[in-house]
Formats: C-alpha cells, structure tokens, sequence
C-alpha cells in the first residue's frame, strides 16, 4: 500500500467551482403550502414551452460536465470532485450525502392530495354548476340543485382520481434504482485504511470510488480508474440490444458521441462482463439519467378537447349573464314581480347549460375503455380513448412490436457469396453441441436445420470441450472429435476439430486461412479475401441482417498423441469457412393492421435504438415507406428549424437515445400540430410514452414503462390499435354530437322564450315548467354515448375545432328558433281564448312542442344525411327518444301536469306539430347540406 497519507478532503465538491459552473442547479426547499401553491400556480400560469430541437440549459450543463471530466486526466478528475485515490472518509460521504440527499435521478415531491383535488375542482363548468345549484336550492327548487351536485360530485372525482395516480408513478423510478453498491472508504484517525464497504445505491455520493463486477449497476455517472475486458450494456439508456467495450486507460474529445465515450459509465447501465473500478462524478438529478426523467411529472400541455370545454364554460358564462339579466328584465317590466322574475331568470341559466355533460362524457368513455377491453388491452386513463380517435400519428419500436422478436436464420454463404452447405454443417455442429450460455441463435440454426431436412450425422461426432462465449472476445468454439469403425471390433478417433462461431470482425481476426468446403482447399487469407469479407458483412447488414463468421481448425495426430487444447490462445491460424445470416422477421399481422390505421388516416414512424439497416429492412417488409430516414447522431447536428422539418418528413428514425425519441414526440405535438401516439415497453421508452398525446405499453414492458402509459396491450398486435381508434372516433363523435345539439337546442330555446315574453306579454313557461322540461329533454340524451358514427367520419382523425363550433350554433340555432316562433303564431291566432286559459294552454302547448323538438334534433344532428330515410340511430337512442316524447305527450294530461299549471290540448294540436315537425326537419337538412358545402364538414 505505500507509505500512508491524510487525505486531502478539505472541501465538498458542491464549492467547486468548475462543478458549479457545469452542474449545480439551484436547490429547492420544502416550504409546505407555499411551496406547493406557488408550484402549481408556475405550473397554471407559466406552460413550460416544448423545444423539440434543442437541448435544455440543465442538459447542456450535464453533458459539459461530463466531457470535460472524459477529456481530463485521472488525477485532475480527482480535484474536480475533491476527492482522492484512498477514496472518501465515512464523515465527508455522510457530510455530502446530506448536503445532496439521496442519490435518486429525479428530484420531485408530488403535491399533497388536497391541492390536487382543489385543482380538479376548480374549473369553469363546475363552477357554472354548483352556482346555479346553490340558486336553486335558495329558491327552493331542491330537486335541480340536487341534480347539479351529484354531476360535479362525478366530474371532480374522476379528474382528481386520474391526476392523483398519474403524479404517483413518479415514484417507481426511485424503486427501479435500489441495489447494493460497494464502495471504497477509508479510515482511521491518524493512519489511513482503505475499506471495501457495501452501501445502498442512495448513499453513494460524488467522490465515491466504486468496485463493480458482472451483473452490477453504476450508481451514477462514472470515470473509470481501471478496467479490464470491461463490456456494459447501455439498453436502458439506447435501446439498442447490444453491448459497448469500456476502457478506463484513454482520453476522449470533443467530437465523440456522448453514449460513446470510452471511459465513462452511466447511472443505471450494466456490467455484462469484465470488472474494474471508478470515480463517481455525479449522482442524483445531476446524471445523465436525470435528463432523461426531468420532465417527469410536469402537467401535460391540455388537449385541444379539454381546451374546448374550457373555452365552453366561459362562453356559456358570458351567454347566461348576459340573457339571463336580458329575459330577467323583460319578464319583471311585464309582470312586475321581482321574484317571479329571478326565479325565472335563474331557471333560463339552467337550462343554458349542458347539465349532462360531464356524465355523457364520462360514460362515453367508460364505453369505450369497456369496448377496449374485450379486445384484449387494460386503459388505465379513460381519456386517452377519446385521444385515440384524435391521433394521427403513431410512433412505434421495431422489436417486438412490427416483428416477432425472435431470430430465424436466412443464409449460410461462403466467402464468396454463394451458398455452400458445409458452412451451415459446421455451423450446425457448433451450435448442437454448445451447452453453455445457449442462446436463439442457436436454436435458429437448429431449426433452419431440421425444417429444411439436412442430415448431417451430429451422432458420429463426440464433444471433448467448449470455449464459451464472452463479450471480450464475442465467440464461441467447441472441440470435437470424429469417430469411425476401424474393424468389426474397434474405434478409433481419425480427427480433431475446433469449430468457431461468432462476431464476423472478431472471427477473421482469428484466421489465416480461407477454405473452400466443397474441395477441401485451404489458401493463404490475403488482404484481398479480408476486405471482400468485410464488405459483403457490411452489404448484409445493409440489408438488415444480423451476420455470424464461421470458422474451424484441424488437428492432426503425433507420434505422442493428440494435441490438447487448454486455452482460448487454440483459437488462432483458424480456416475461414463463411457466414450465416439471420434477422427478426415482422408479424404477419402487423403489415395488414399498418394498412388499417392508413386508412383511418393514422400514419406510422418508427422509432428505435436499433441500426438504421435493420430498421429499414423490416419497414420494407411491413409496408412502411423509408424514403426519408435518419440516425440519433444525425439529428443531434440539427438546428431547431431543421429538426422540426426532418422529423415530420421521416419515417424511420434509428439510433434514438430516450430523449431523443421524447424530442420527436414533442416536435411532431408542437411544431406540426400532430396528436401523437407512442407504444414502447422499455425504460428507454418511458420519456417518450409521458410526453406522448396516448402512450400505450405491452403487459411484458418495463413497471415504468407501463406507469407512464395510458394504454396496456395484453397481447403485442397492431390490430388491437386499429380497434381502439375506431372506438376512440366513436367516443369522439358522440361527445361532440351532445355538446353541438345540447347548446343548439339550448340557445334556440332561450331565445324562444325572449320572443315569447315581448310576444304574449307573460312568461311562456313557468320556472318549475322550465326546470321540468329540462330534466326529461337532458334525460332523454343518456342514450346518446351508444349511438353509432358513419362510416365516413370514421376514416379521419377526429380534432376539436374552435371556430366551427360557433358557427355551427350560428346556423343551426336559429333554424331552433325560428320552429318555436312558428308554433307560436299558430297558437296565437288558430286558438284564441280567454285569458287564464289562453296561459294555461299556451304553455301546455308550448312544453310539448319544445320537449319534442328537443328530443327530435339530436335525429337531425348526429348525421349529415336525411334522418329516418338514409341514415337511422341506434335503438337505444330510437328508444329514448320514443319514451320522452311520449312522456312530454302524456304529461299535460297526467295529475303532476295539472299541478304544474297544464290543461289538455286538442288533437288537431298534433296534427300541426306533426306538419310544423316535418318543415323543421326540411329546413334544418337544408341548413345543414348548406353548411356543409361551405364548411366541408358537419360534426
């Protein structure tokens, strides 16, 4: 150990300056009320704005940090996290571990659990809502008021249920990264001792020095002091399946790929092989995988549907205020009674508001996730049932999603390109008699084998020992010993081989020789057959196959017996034989449900870690178009303006980092105004799945994975989505053909009964008359959520639009309007009367007319065909609404209608809303082909 010495440990590494310059962010403490509230009103009022293209500054600080400690000698890395070779004492780890805290990516205290349920609750339409319920309590109308509560009480308690569960996944990374660590510590007062200790993963602090082995976690972002054969596997980081080669002696630039540098190790990667130890830079929410969940947990930007019902409340606050005074005011100069005419006016705002609609909109996604779940798939928020019908974009991983996942053998070809059947017989004894480490390329060859019904007599052969595979040298090789009868009596061994398969690169550098199979021929391997080998590897994977060299030796018998082989040094002067090829193939379902989702509109990008070849192989395959592809490094090149219009032009994208993959997303939400689907199942994905408008995760995915997504496939099949947009445009459609006709119906009749009173003189309906046809017309559209869609709005993404819904109320209310004036006039000048029973009737009448035409408009609505001739609704909203108008028919001659101030009406009353129904339905259809030649469109 040398002589010993104090450590120099005189400061923390949060006073370095260089560290503070590149890392440190501003520490946040835990005020309580304040803090939270001040949290989310940043979060109400300051959206943060999504920049697809460029890193953020916390980003840049990361990896300025970590180039410069890459670029830096050893002792040099030492004084920027003051710490020293021996490594950290107990009482400086204990200091810094308090100064830091615990050694977690992500930072982030979920608000408490009322905040939460303020923020669900407090929201414009419930508001509306809970008014006008405590107005109708005060004026005794305990029934409505009643009524309105129970919907907000549905309203507030999904929304918070939804948020409160979302804010909680946060939570599994902090679980994902718990393992045990050993770390070196030293001790004493006077003589200093290093020990070897094991600690938690969320007690390493920087300045730790760490031993790590096979099968171990980096703890956090690491400087390798020294390494040998060190292989890590980055996939939780990539997604690339394969492995990197680490090295702690060298000294990395600038120009190297952050993932790609040599002597640094990520938080939460893996060691596949080999073994060394490093000098912890950087822990918590100052490593590399703290940039990649640092968006975790913030609120998601709204959709346009949400921003749309929002928009809704306030217009139909304006709206109430507004004619509810205006009526109020003409109801009190015409009949002088201040409290007849509030209650009457209160009774106007609600029937102005869409009191169903917070229940049509949940049932209408209950359905749905109902309808979901028959197909084999878990919705964990009912309201990305309703984004799926918006999606027009969905970002798909290639492995296991468009491909089988699994690994079929395609060629065995010799050196030369040409088939030869003695290059897949070696490669078949080589994986029949591997035992160790078996693996599905093994078991691909095996099967390529006997499927195809070579012979190759694997019986005649006798194992004597196996070379395993390892990630430093990348191959495998067995030995083997032919056996033939030498007379009737006896065997004897005729030959010694060793049979060697693997990596192509790591394969020839292990030969000599090139042989011919079929002659037996073995030749010099010159430069010439090394780069011909080379390139025809390289064209193969081009074509997105997954290449293996193949290569043996032979012994021959001395005087003393046969040659044992003791070591991995007998895989030398070896005969090259050729190469198997194999690849992942796609699903036969998945080229048929891409096809599907295109016909709906709903376009594919993929989005993986693997190679750009494979990637574009397996798109051919499945029918994607690969004209305009990119790779992670080349993105990284890209300005912002660039990155936006690269991004929506591709359709394949390779090599992806996780936030690369969550840039895509969000450029294709912001700058192209796409909604955006994602499905991926591996850490790797979890950025992306939280940023997308819809994530959707597998069953088998990682536990984060599946937390951040909105949707869990229990079988991995494309067709499963094409299912779910058609039930999330269904769900769509219906909400909004309740919201359209709902406000329509509405505003036409509240401008009726302004017309009414300047026209009779007295209030058309009473309050309670008001409130009563209102409960049976809001009832009747219960229905509505079971309705069907035409085929033709089914094939289109389906978005909110704000400025066709005013100009849809625009045209359509009037036509409301203008039908309850025309009964109007009939009543007034076909029956004349005295005047108590001229208002008995009037409103008798005028409660029929308006519940049926209430009920018979959502007929007309919900298509743009010709109601009852081309186009008819489901039968349960046939049957609503055949039991609500009969109820309104009914009800003037029942004792309730008597009690509300109803007498009988005469048959030829029926007679005339039959004709004044038919010209409403004429008129209203030719508004609407009108409307639609305009607008091209009609829900």
């Amino acid at each position: 150990m040398g002589r010993s010495k104090l450590p120099t440990i005189s400061k923390p590494d949060g006073n370095n300056p260089i560290r503070q310059q590149l890392v440190d962010k501003p520490s946040t403490g835990n005020h309580g009320f304040l803090s939270s509230a001040l949290f989310f009103l940043r979060k109400l009022l300051h959206r943060r704005q999504i920049d697809g293209g460029s890193r953020s500054a916390e980003e840049e600080k990361v990896y300025s940090w970590l180039y410069a400690v890459a670029q830096a000698e050893k002792n040099l890395v030492f004084e920027y996290v003051r710490s020293t070779e021996r490594g950290l004492s107990f009482t400086e780890a204990e200091r810094r571990l308090r100064e830091n805290g615990p050694n977690v990516p992500v930072e982030y205290r979920s608000p408490s659990w009322w905040l939460l349920l303020w923020m669900a609750f407090f929201h414009p339409f419930n508001i509306i809502l809970i008014v006008l319920s405590a107005i109708s309590y005060l004026t005794s109308d305990s029934p409505n008021g009643c009524i309105m509560l129970v919907l907000v009480l549905i309203s507030v308690s999904l929304r918070f249920y939804q948020e409160y569960t979302s804010k909680k996944a946060v939570l599994k990374l902090s679980q994902y990264l718990r393992y045990p660590v050993k770390v070196q510590r030293c001790a004493g007062r006077v003589v200093m001792t290093e020990l070897i200790v094991q600690i938690d993963q969320r007690d390493v602090v920087p300045g730790d020095i760490v031993h790590f082995e096979p099968g171990d976690l980096f703890p956090g972002d690491v400087r390798l002091l020294a390494s040998k054969e060190l292989v890590v596997s980055q996939s939780s980081l990539t997604g690339e399946s394969g492995v990197v080669d680490k090295t702690a002696d060298i000294r990395e630039g600038q120009n190297t790929p952050l993932l790609e540098l040599k002597n640094i190790c990520f938080m939460g990667t893996t060691v596949v092989s080999g073994s060394g130890t490093g000098l912890v830079v950087s822990t918590g929410s100052k490593t590399y995988m703290s940039t990649m969940f640092s968006t975790i947990g913030d609120q998601k930007p709204q959709d346009d549907f949400e921003i749309g019902i929002r928009h809704i409340s306030y217009i139909l606050i304006v709206v109430m205020l507004v004619i509810s005074t205006l009526i109020g005011l003409t109801d009190y100069f015409a009949s002088r009674s201040a409290s007849e005419s509030l209650l009457f006016a209160i009774s106007v705002a609600s029937a102005l508001t869409p009191q169903m609609l917070p229940l049509i909109i949940n049932t209408s996604l209950a359905k749905g996730a109902f309808a979901m779940a028959k197909e084999r798939c878990i919705v964990k928020s009912v309201t990305a049932v309703r984004d799926m019908g918006s999606m027009d974009i969905l970002c798909i991983d290639k492995t296991g999603t468009l491909t089988m996942n699994c690994v079929v053998m395609v060629s065995h070809i010799d050196s030369r390109g040409s088939p030869k059947e003695g290059v897949l017989r070696f490669a078949f004894l080589n994986a029949y008699f591997k035992t160790e480490q078996k693996n599905p390329v093994d078991d691909a060859i095996l099967v390529y084998v006997y499927t195809n019904g070579y012979r190759f007599h694997q019986s005649r052969y006798i194992k004597i020992d196996e070379i395993p595979f390892d990630f430093a040298r990348r191959r495998v090789s067995v030995i083997l010993e032919t056996a033939s009868t030498d007379g009737p009596r006896k065997t004897q061994f005729l030959d010694r081989y060793v049979i060697t398969k693997g990596a192509l690169e790591e394969v020839i550098r292990i030969c000599k020789f090139i042989g011919d199979v079929d002659s037996g021929a073995v030749t010099a391997l010159s430069a010439e057959d090394y780069h011909r080998i080379e390139k025809m590897g390289e064209e193969l994977n081009d074509d997105g196959l997954r290449v293996l060299g193949v290569a043996m030796k032979r012994f021959k018998m001395e005087t003393s017996g046969w040659k044992m082989i003791e070591n991995k040094s007998d895989e030398s002067d070896m005969v090259f034989l050729g190469v198997v090829t194999f690849y992942d193939p796609p699903k036969d379902s998945a080229k048929q449900a891409l096809w599907r989702l295109a016909e709906k509109g709903v376009k594919a990008k993929v989005l993986t870690g693997d190679s750009l070849p494979l990637a574009i192989r397996t798109c051919k395959e499945v029918g994607i178009k690969t004209t305009h592809v990119i790779t992670g490094p080349e993105l990284e090149l890209l300005n912002q303006e660039s990155f936006h219009e690269t991004v929506t032009r591709a359709t394949v994208l390779a090599r992806l980092t996780p936030t690369q993959k969550q840039r895509v997303v969000q450029s294709l939400q912001t700058a192209s105004d796409h909604i955006i689907g994602f499905l991926g199942d591996g850490i790797n994905d979890s950025l992306a799945l939280e940023a997308a408008n819809v994530g959707i995760s597998v069953d088998s995915g990682a536990s984060v994975a599946k937390h951040f997504a909105s949707i869990i496939l229990l079988e991995k099949d494309l067709n499963v989505l094409a299912a779910g947009v058609e039930q999330g445009r269904l769900t769509f459609g219906n909400t909004m053909k309740y919201i359209k006709m709902s406000i329509v119906a509405n505003i036409g009749g509240v401008l009726s009964l302004l017309i009414g009173i300047l026209f009779l003189g007295f209030e058309p309906l009473t309050p309670r008359q008001l409130l009563t046809q209102n409960f049976f017309y809001s009832l009747g559209q219960i229905a509505i959520p079971w309705d069907r869609m035409e085929e033709d709005s089914m094939k289109t993404p389906q978005r909110w639009s704000r400025k066709r819904l005013p100009m849809f109320i625009l045209w359509n209310a009037p036509v409301c309007s203008m039908c309850d004036v025309a009964n109007l006039l009939f009543l007034w000048f076909y029956y004349r009367a005295d005047t108590r029973l001229a208002t008995k009737f009037f409103r008798a009448a005028l409660f029929v007319e308006g519940l049926l035409m209430q009920s018979l408009i959502i007929h007309l609505i919900r298509t743009k065909r010709i109601p009852f001739v081309q186009d008819i609704a489901s039968w349960p909203v046939i049957c609503s609404t055949l039991v609500i108008s009969a109820i309104g028919v009914v009800y003037p001659y029942t004792p309730l209608g008597h009690v509300m101030g109803f007498t009988a009406l005469p048959l030829t009353y029926y007679g005339w809303l039959v004709v004044l129904f038919i010209g409403y339905f004429i008129v209203g259809q030719a508004v609407k082909m009108l409307y639609i030649f305009v607008y091209k469109q009609w829900l």
